[in-house]
């Protein structure tokens, strides 16, 4: 079974946007010699801020690329998404869009630790 720590990006300001995306970077430069796998979880106020142009998500969405890149799992609400008329743009970034609710049931299910920002 693989140790698997989930960043959940809900909050909006930008003390969470910017360090809850660069936590799970940070992580990423020690976690595969710790067996750990890193994930990140966007829901609420934050999943909206992945489709927002203003300069204060500018460096939450490039964070949020970056992650994508390394092979990070960055998942988001399709329900959210669909509703907000982001679903495509979403996908064509590379985030993977599932129901938050069978998400959160997920990280239960395996055992993964969670935090939030």
């Amino acid at each position: 079974m693989t140790t698997r720590t989930v960043i959940h990006l809900f909050h909006d300001d930008a003390d969470s946007i910017s360090l809850g995306s660069r936590v799970p970077q940070r992580m990423l430069e020690v976690a595969h010699e710790q067996g750990v796998e890193v994930e990140v979880f966007c829901f609420g106020p934050a999943q909206r801020r992945l489709s927002d142009a203003g300069d204060e998500a500018a460096t939450f969405n490039r964070q949020i690329d970056e992650l994508v890149a390394a092979g990070v799992h960055v998942g988001a609400c399709v329900n959210a998404a669909r509703a907000d008329g982001v679903e495509d743009a979403l996908r064509d970034r590379g985030l993977v869009l599932r129901v938050a609710r069978d998400e959160f049931l997920r990280f239960t299910v395996e055992g993964s630790t969670v935090i939030t920002f």
